[in-house]
């Protein structure tokens, strides 16, 4: 029986092994950065990474889960002035501070899932909003904790290489990991309740739980690439807590594609890309990134990692 083939004359079996190689080549030359680029350009790629875990752990919620967060930057937030303030107050070693970051984040989220996911729709996305705005406002206040408006300066890692490499092993098992969940019976729950969940709560699932689990998950995913933003940086302040950020992790699903892992790494590498790309040359980068964004809204409805993928697999029009 010969192999089934698509409307651009390549095998399915093909496809999939020519995404693998691609993504193979990616993760090589990923590993290699450290040796070929400077210190500014290693920067960039490690921000791209840590970008990559934030919009892949609100694809967990929004693509996987179908729960719409504004308030996603409320873990980001925390897991950064975790690290900066046991850092700063304690002198705590900055990779311990990251797993007590996600201790922390565990908790901070189920106590905000707690209350936000007995609202649906705009009333869930407005509750994660104002959660978001509070810890934003304390941040603020705080300043015997947080420096307020100044900020925190904390000690870095040892050498940025060691420090590219830490977000670069945190990415990887932050895909991988979310790759086996969604695979596994706990992550086709997390889809069933995405496409209807009242008939999953007929057939016997606790949907509450289930979705109180995923945010409690995706809290600890948001809070690991906060946490890792503070190792690169060195510095905290109430900005990555304020909610544009939650609206840039938004974009960035909406660019590369939602509900696919991979959708939000293509999403991040283009924004942080854009951001910047265009704000080397002028002031006003949100307007190209925002008309950047209305284009891929309008022709590419399925994100620019979905728009590549039909291509591959159906071929162009004619």
């Amino acid at each position: 029986m010969p192999e089934r083939t698509d409307a651009a004359g390549l095998p399915a079996t093909r496809i999939v092994t020519i995404l693998r190689y691609a993504g193979v080549t990616l993760l090589a030359a990923l590993a290699l950065v450290p040796l070929g680029l400077g210190d500014y350009a290693r920067s960039i790629v490690a921000e791209v990474l840590l970008f990559c875990i934030f919009a892949m752990s609100l694809d967990l919620l929004l693509g996987f889960t179908g729960l719409i967060s504004f308030g996603h930057a409320a873990f980001f937030g925390i897991g950064a002035y975790t690290v900066a303030v046991l850092g700063a107050q304690f002198g705590l070693h900055p990779l311990l501070g990251a797993l007590v970051a996600l201790v922390v984040a565990a908790f901070a989220a189920a106590v905000i899932g707690f209350f936000c996911i007995r609202a649906s729709g705009v009333y869930f996305i407005m509750l994660t909003l104002a959660f978001a705005q509070l810890l934003h406002s304390v941040a603020f206040k705080w300043r015997a904790v947080t420096g307020g408006s100044d900020g925190l300066i904390l000690r870095s890692l040892e050498s940025g290489v060691t420090t590219y490499y830490v977000i670069f092993v945190a990415f990887l098992g932050v895909y991988f990991g979310l790759r086996r969940l969604i695979a596994a019976p706990l992550g086709q729950v997390f889809i069933g309740i995405r496409e209807n969940e009242t008939r999953m709560r007929a057939a016997g699932y606790a949907t509450a739980r289930y979705k109180l689990l995923s945010f409690v998950i995706a809290g600890c995913l948001g809070a690991l690439s906060g946490a890792l933003f503070a190792l690169l940086n060195g510095f905290v302040s109430p900005a990555v807590l304020f909610w544009t950020l939650s609206g840039e992790g938004l974009i960035m699903l909406i660019l590369g594609g939602m509900g696919t892992l991979v959708g939000p790494i293509v999403g991040a590498a283009v924004f942080i890309g854009l951001k910047h790309t265009v704000s080397t040359y002028s002031d006003h980068w949100e307007f190209v990134v925002g008309a950047i964004f209305i284009a891929c809204v309008l022709f590419f409805k399925q994100g620019i990692y979905g728009w590549c993928r039909e291509i591959l697999v159906r071929g162009p029009r004619s």
